[in-house]
């Protein structure tokens, strides 16, 4: 269920989506946000959003604003005002994130402008890449007696890797690390650090549930001397922990395969 919050009665008829496009796969679109993109007037989106998804807004005017390793399309703030003025102008707007627009997708400071300037909105959540990414690799990142939890952390920013794993007792749990896979060996280094085992399995799946998926499986000691072999050029999810060891197959990108020639029967996309 989509969170949907009202205008106020000064407010025009515009609105705003926030919506989460998924890892990739665009079988993996939930059906609220087919229908928002299916309406929208203007969709701003990310540069993890796979371009058979915007196929959906054929009537939209569609505008990038990725961010990519510090390279910005567009300041958060601007786009911010780009999607108040639009409302504003009585336009349907949707803002496509990758993943699901509340993990490290800035959905909540877009949702909290959106309030202050009193325009309605929804939040439409998607299919986040910590479960997916893993999942799509055959990794669970829980399991009985291997893994009872799990922490989802940024990795981009070393200082909040750094404090996020801090307090992890060594090899308890499973950790996924978003937005990190230019910083993969220094990320095992930490854990090292921390008494994380050098044996333990780690993972790196690149372009999780699309066809050119590709999927790296060693060690945390492996990681940390940079020892990865992947022609690595889009979204990265690290797996650290017991539960890449489990020994499930592949599926992720035969799935998503199968998954969009069955969305493309049911919509006609």
């Amino acid at each position: 269920m989509a969170l949907t919050v009202r205008p106020s009665a000064r407010t025009p008829a515009g609105h705003v989506s926030l919506v989460g496009a998924g890892p990739g796969d665009p079988g993996l679109l939930t059906r609220a946000a087919i229908a928002r993109l299916r309406g929208a007037d203007l969709v701003l989106y990310d540069a993890l959003v796979d371009d058979r998804v915007l196929r959906y807004a054929r009537r939209a005017q569609r505008f990038y604003v990725g961010k990519r390793a510090g390279r910005h399309a567009m300041a958060q703030r601007a786009i911010e005002a780009l999607m108040i003025r639009a409302a504003r102008r009585g336009k349907r707007v949707v803002r496509l994130k990758g993943g699901d627009p509340f993990v490290f997708g800035r959905g909540g400071e877009e949702a909290l402008a959106l309030q202050r300037a009193g325009v309605a909105y929804d939040v439409v959540p998607g299919v986040t890449s910590a479960i997916a990414a893993p999942a799509a690799a055959g990794i669970p990142v829980t399991h009985r007696g291997v893994s009872s939890a799990f922490l989802v952390v940024s990795g981009h920013e070393e200082e909040a890797f750094a404090s996020a794993v801090a307090a992890l007792q060594p090899n308890g749990i499973t950790v996924v690390v978003l937005m990190g896979l230019a910083r993969s060996a220094a990320i095992a280094s930490r854990l090292i650090d921390r008494g994380w085992s050098r044996g333990t399995p780690a993972a790196i799946v690149v372009d999780a549930s699309r066809p050119g998926q590709q999927v790296w499986r060693g060690t945390l000691d492996a990681l940390a001397a940079d020892a990865v072999e992947l022609e690595a050029c889009g979204a990265g999810t690290i797996v650290v922990g017991d539960v890449v060891a489990i020994g499930l197959q592949e599926f992720g990108t035969r799935n998503s395969e199968a998954g969009m020639r069955e969305s493309v029967g049911r919509t006609g996309v």
